[in-house]
């Protein structure tokens, strides 16, 4: 079991898109997923479930679904990075061709975590803004940011996608996903090709954090 400090696997936590087809042993997917039932949720309701596929058949069918949207996704960002810096562009195009391979081999991948949550079960207090509701999220994501950061503890690599929610009646009819429930993200996990984690690029805190009012930077 990882004794990974908390600050270094959050510095650290890349979006891993290259994956071994290696077995995940079950007693480190335990110590996962377990993390992810740590999240809260409002009222403690925990309005989300998560399905770990592992059978071919399925990954099959679910790599299949994903392609298609990742092919249309990818192009539209091809498109848009041709102005882009030489080193902008570079990265954007070293990403696509990770998100190129994570599409043409997630059959092989040893686990892929569909995440679920049932709206009935959700606190939604901006419900009725004029504006796109998020607050149901913060009883979901907090559970997949757990199973992302013991993923990262454990050695593993992962990413978390929601193309696949674009599919989300052919993915509740793959895995009998009850017609009350939905779903949220999908998460490959195995072991990284190559080195996998790493120092992350992020925007510094006095961009993102403000004091007392906006735009007033917090130093």
């Amino acid at each position: 079991m990882s004794d990974m400090k908390l600050y270094e696997a959050m510095s650290t936590m890349r979006a891993v898109r290259k994956l071994r087809p290696d077995p995940i042993p079950g007693e480190v997917l335990a110590r996962v997923f377990e993390a992810a039932t740590w999240a809260p949720t409002g009222g403690n309701r925990q309005p989300w479930r998560m399905i770990a596929v592992t059978g071919g058949a399925a990954k099959a069918r679910l790599g299949e679904l994903y392609k298609a949207r990742w092919n249309d996704y990818a192009a539209l960002h091809k498109k848009g990075s041709s102005g882009l810096p030489d080193e902008k562009r570079a990265a954007e195009e070293r990403t696509l061709a990770a998100g190129d391979h994570l599409a043409d081999h997630m059959k092989q991948l040893p686990v892929l975590v569909i995440v679920c949550f049932n709206p009935k079960y959700l606190a939604v207090t901006d419900a009725s803004l004029d504006r796109v509701s998020v607050v149901g999220g913060g009883s979901i994501y907090p559970a997949v940011e757990n199973l992302l950061l013991a993923a990262r503890a454990e050695g593993l690599g992962c990413v978390l996608t929601t193309l696949l929610c674009m599919e989300e009646v052919a993915v509740k009819a793959l895995l009998g996903i009850p017609e009350d429930w939905a779903t949220a993200a999908m998460i490959p996990l195995g072991y990284p090709v190559g080195k996998g984690h790493g120092p992350i690029t992020r925007k510094p805190v006095s961009e993102l954090f403000f004091a007392d009012t906006w735009g007033e930077p917090h130093v």
